[in-house]
């Protein structure tokens, strides 16, 4: 989990040697995709610091509407209500979205699973009184579970299955994060950072700085940062279940599932931070690394080119050769 980022405070111009004064920090929050989204950009005029506002809000607002699965009219909430039945026609932007999902699945060797939302349900930490599934509750589930499943022709898609649902939550963020970043960029903000949720992407630096500051969030102490890393041109996304999880007879069992068997990752992993070129890419690994544990997830952050990451277990920490030149000295 990634804390409010430290530069949060600047909002005044600060004059620069030669007597030039850097553009503001700019600042504006709402709501979308169930979390708080915040975008911070180094912007003067007003009017095109409202602009760019108005349309990234826009367009995540656009975004959710066709793929959230807790919208009941969405693009992906009417495959999912087709699923055992007919084909449902999509679009070129679905076909795409469709698309990223076989690459990531491929990329995890199916850690990450659009097709997994049956287990999500299943194992509701949110309930009133959770309970641990009954075991062939979790094998029917499993059944349910596979993207190679899904059927696939030009222009449609179809689930062939009854109960099958697909579920954009394991990369729909992080995609949105990178995303309003580029329209960011398209608008003549260059530095600037985009956090959805704690899923951030960060470009350029804040005014009169070298880099952007991120907070590392300390699992034992939520709210408080056990360290902190200096990024420019990166994406940074941690996955935990510290928070969202459960407890039955002294065991505590977490919201990140393990496809592969049905149950929630149980490692003894607490936490896991990557850095990568995108957030999308930070996102999707540091989901993945969570579900392997330390040692496994360690092996896939390393061998993913420009990726660095850290794993803090419950009573040591493992982090890549590289990730140490992104820590901030306290």
């Amino acid at each position: 989990m990634i804390v409010t980022p430290a530069t949060a405070n600047l909002r005044a111009p600060t004059a620069v040697p030669g007597g030039a004064a850097l553009r503001p920090l700019r600042r504006f929050t709402f709501r979308a995709l169930g979390t708080a989204c915040e975008v911070q950009l180094a912007g003067g005029d007003d009017a095109p610091v409202q602009a760019f506002e108005r349309a990234a809000v826009a367009w995540v607002e656009a975004f959710e509407a066709r793929y959230s699965r807790f919208r009941p009219t969405s693009l992906l909430s009417r495959i999912n209500q087709s699923a055992g039945h007919g084909w449902v026609e999509v679009d070129a932007e679905m076909e795409q979205m469709l698309d990223f999902c076989g690459a990531l699945h491929a990329m995890t060797n199916g850690l990450l699973d659009p097709t997994a939302l049956p287990l999500t349900r299943l194992w509701d930490y949110q309930a009133e009184r959770p309970v641990v599934p009954p075991r062939e509750q979790i094998a029917a589930a499993r059944e349910l579970v596979g993207w190679p499943q899904v059927q696939r022709a030009p222009g449609r898609v179809r689930l062939p299955r009854a109960g099958m649902a697909l579920d954009f939550g394991g990369f729909g963020k992080e995609y949105a994060v990178d995303v309003v970043a580029q329209m960011a960029v398209e608008r003549g903000f260059p530095d600037v950072l985009v956090d959805f949720g704690h899923d951030i992407r960060v470009l350029g630096a804040p005014p009169g700085r070298p880099c952007w500051h991120i907070g590392l969030e300390d699992p034992a102490r939520p709210g408080e940062k056990w360290s902190s890393v200096g990024l420019t041109n990166r994406g940074i996304a941690s996955s935990g279940d510290y928070q969202r999880c459960f407890v039955v007879a002294g065991r505590r069992y977490g919201h990140i599932i393990d496809p592969r068997t049905g149950w929630p990752a149980a490692h003894g992993c607490v936490q896991a931070t990557v850095i990568a070129d995108t957030c999308l890419q930070a996102g999707v690994l540091s989901t993945s690394a969570f579900i392997l544990g330390p040692e496994e997830g360690l092996k896939l952050i390393q061998s993913t080119p420009g990726a660095e990451g850290v794993l803090l277990h419950a009573h040591q920490r493992a982090q890549t050769r590289g990730f140490f030149n992104y820590v901030v000295p306290q």
